[in-house]
């Protein structure tokens, strides 16, 4: 049984940076794709970034330039470093671990952008 778990969430004002962390447990956490996903009040879940097990990168648009996701293999750990944030970035945030047809979620952390 895989486990992801996140942590690092809080509330920041407009600007500020946030460092989300998600460990991975209970798999082959190399030979996963792993990403950041959110969900805002009222909107449908979206990926936010994602790393394959060779380290390619993906961005939503919305938030290229501003954050950037990395993993650490060994330590079996996923990071997503948020940047300039912004009000419409508050969401909950889940961290997914996918493989062929296995897939692992998080509980998710609260990201809460305010002034």
């Amino acid at each position: 049984q895989g486990q992801l778990v996140e942590s690092g969430g809080g509330l920041v004002q407009p600007g500020g940076s946030l460092r989300l962390s998600c460990a991975a447990s209970g798999f082959t956490f190399s030979s996963f794709a792993v990403g950041w996903y959110r969900q805002a009040p009222g909107k449908q879940r979206e990926l936010v970034a994602s790393i394959t097990s060779g380290g390619a990168t993906n961005y939503a648009d919305l938030v290229k330039g501003r954050f950037t996701i990395s993993r650490d293999n060994a330590k079996r750990m996923l990071y997503l470093q948020l940047n300039s944030l912004e009000p419409e970035d508050t969401a909950v945030y889940y961290c997914r671990g996918a493989r062929m047809a296995i897939d692992y979620w998080g509980q998710g952390t609260q990201v809460t952008v305010s002034s």
